[in-house]
């Protein structure tokens, strides 16, 4: 039960961060891993054959562009169109994910200013096991911005995934600390909340709950119109038991969330009471004595 609920925090917090910014990436790689993984252990269906006519028009995309990038190297409408296609043959089960850093490492050359590409390689990098190119990546976009949340999230997960989380709070203290003087120059180029988010994150990542909780308070006492710290607090309270406290603070973030950010909160809650219902005690024990009760 405890990693239902953890799994919830997870795609909550990321909801909260990234979503509400309106971020717009390629497909995560994580998601069509999953996807290549789900596919890889599927089933022969009557299905296949029309799948399989569409995998053999990607690769004859993909030979096109191609064949268009040996005549012209810097052709980004070639560039972007293979990269979509090995997105998709990934995403089918029939690509690699070291197929798409060529046209990856073309387009973040090609484009310095756009960070998606470079975010996105630094993905396929880390997913590819070159950790130290991803890290590289990852901090030249932060000392060129050290408000980009992409990067910074980015950076923050391979830390976690290298067993260095106090590495990960450490640059989100560091980050937070530099936040008044940057936003005095450019404002509002580091999104503190937001920042402050992550970090609790970190913390809730690291079963240090109270630390979580500090932080989401104090970005409630800075910011008491935006609802994402008050939903995360209620994310931890529940994580700890204290539901009566959680839900009036759940009540709350869906009074302070935008129109669109409203059902969503109300069915992910939704969703993890029934969860935490059919897991409960009483509920186990009351589908036991349905079964005897039929057995009988």
């Amino acid at each position: 039960m405890v990693d239902k609920r953890r799994g919830f925090l997870m795609a909550v917090v990321v909801l909260i961060i990234i979503a509400f910014l309106g971020f717009s990436l390629s497909p995560l790689l994580g998601g069509l891993l999953e996807a290549n993984q789900n596919n890889g252990q599927s089933t022969p269906s009557s299905t296949q054959t029309p799948v399989a006519d569409r995998e053999a028009d990607l690769l004859a995309q993909a030979r096109g562009y191609e064949l268009v990038l040996q005549r012209e190297p810097d052709n980004q409408t070639a560039l972007q169109g293979l990269l979509q296609v090995k997105l998709e043959l990934i995403q089918s089960g029939k690509g690699n994910i070291e197929e798409v850093i060529p046209p990856l490492e073309k387009l973040s050359e090609l484009n310095p200013g756009n960070t998606d590409y470079n975010v996105l390689l630094a993905q396929a990098k880390t997913y590819t096991g070159d950790r130290e190119g991803a890290a590289q990546i990852y901090r030249s976009l932060l000392t060129a911005k050290p408000g980009n949340l992409k990067a910074l999230q980015g950076l923050v997960n391979l830390l976690l995934q290298q067993e260095r989380p106090e590495a990960a709070i450490g640059l989100l203290q560091d980050t937070l600390k530099a936040a008044p003087v940057a936003n005095q120059v450019e404002a509002g180029s580091i999104d503190v909340v937001s920042v402050q988010l992550i970090l609790g994150q970190v913390y809730a990542e690291q079963k240090r709950y109270d630390e979580a909780i500090a932080v989401y308070d104090e970005a409630i006492k800075g910011n008491a119109e935006d609802f994402r710290p008050v939903l995360a607090k209620a994310i931890m309270l529940r994580e700890q038991g204290n539901n009566e406290a959680a839900q009036e603070l759940f009540n709350l973030a869906i009074d302070l969330a935008p129109a669109g950010f409203k059902d969503q909160i109300k069915r992910e809650v939704s969703a993890n009471s029934d969860s935490e219902a059919q897991g409960s005690p009483e509920s186990n024990s009351t589908e036991t004595q349905v079964e005897e009760s039929e057995n009988n």
